[in-house]
């Protein structure tokens, strides 16, 4: 059996490295400059409109809460194995954005994650990784529907018929899901994951949902930030609901992270241009926040990837 020499295996990494930052920056250059869409002389003009600096302040306080709360959420889960330092964590949150840019809705990330641990622990580390990003979704949906209901209670988009359509499907689809929970594929089943979930101490669930609301809290005000800063002026109430639903149809669709800024824009188009909102503010709000919370991380996280060493292989002391 041909086996490749360990320079070789450095080569092939290091390739490998390198394909993955260069893809991500020449997809991020060429998605920024063939959009004839973004007028960029606009922010300027927003940023010397009265009280845009401190607009500008709570953007970006909210772009690093944003991420700082995924670090912290990562940091909590890993304790059930391992302590992991703030450090350590950012670097593997990063890693892992960077790394997973390319595949759909991030899956990649799962799997970037376990490079980092030893081979024995990967499966342990994608079911804390589910954990992180099922609680987030969680949010989104719950969040999403109570907006979708708001706002169509002010402006009647969807008929009471085909939003109760709408609910019941979502209801059905988790009795489903319940209900096939004892059906193992290969070993695995919905159950066996319940009971894995149990395992983890109530404590660390109990910090991951309260870090997840802060972080949903914080894009979505986000969002609203943004739309204040382009002049937008309309109730809260309002602004919040549409922002909550529109995210939580983005997440329903699948889309790689590169282009969330795309699905995500589109819907918001969509709910915004019924509140009269002009479409190319709609488009630069989506655009931002794609710069702040995806291109700035993968940017730094690139770094990580670069330097990524992978988990020492166990010694046979280990391996017994």
């Amino acid at each position: 059996m041909l086996t490749l020499s360990r320079k070789a295996k450095e080569f092939l990494v290091l390739t490998a490295k390198l394909l993955i930052v260069g893809g991500a920056f020449y997809f991020i250059y060429s998605r920024i400059s063939d959009d004839d869409s973004l007028d960029w002389s606009r922010i300027t003009e927003a940023a010397s409109r009265e009280g845009s600096y401190l607009l500008i302040s709570l953007i970006l306080l909210l772009t690093f809460l944003n991420r700082f709360l995924e670090i912290v959420k990562w940091c909590n889960l890993v304790s059930w194995l391992q302590p992991l330092p703030l450090a350590k964590a950012a670097e593997q949150v990063l890693a892992a954005m960077t790394a997973a840019i390319f595949t759909p809705n991030g899956i990649g990330e799962y799997a970037a994650k376990a490079l980092y641990y030893k081979k024995q622990q990967a499966g342990d580390i994608i079911f804390l990784n589910l954990v992180c990003n099922g609680i987030q979704l969680i949010i989104a949906v719950l969040a999403g529907i109570a907006g979708l209901i708001i706002f169509n209670v002010v402006y009647d988009v969807i008929a009471v018929g085909t939003l109760l359509l709408i609910l019941g499907a979502i209801v059905a689809a988790g009795l489903l899901v319940f209900a096939s929970r004892n059906i193992a594929i290969k070993g695995y089943s919905l159950q066996r994951l319940f009971a894995k979930v149990g395992e983890v101490p109530k404590a660390i669930h109990r910090k991951n949902v309260l870090l997840g609301f802060g972080r949903y809290l914080s894009i979505i005000h986000q969002h609203y930030f943004l739309f204040l800063l382009f002049g937008v002026d309309l109730p809260y109430p309002i602004m919040i609901s549409a922002i909550a639903g529109i995210y939580f149809l983005g997440s329903s669709l699948p889309t790689f992270q590169l282009l969330d800024f795309a699905v995500r824009g589109s819907v918001a188009v969509y709910f915004f241009g019924i509140l009269g909102v002009n479409e190319w503010i709609v488009v630069f709000a989506a655009t931002l926040q794609w710069l702040l919370n995806i291109v700035l991380p993968v940017a730094i996280g690139s770094y990580f990837v670069v330097r990524f060493k992978a988990s020492p292989k166990p010694s046979p002391k280990e391996r017994e």
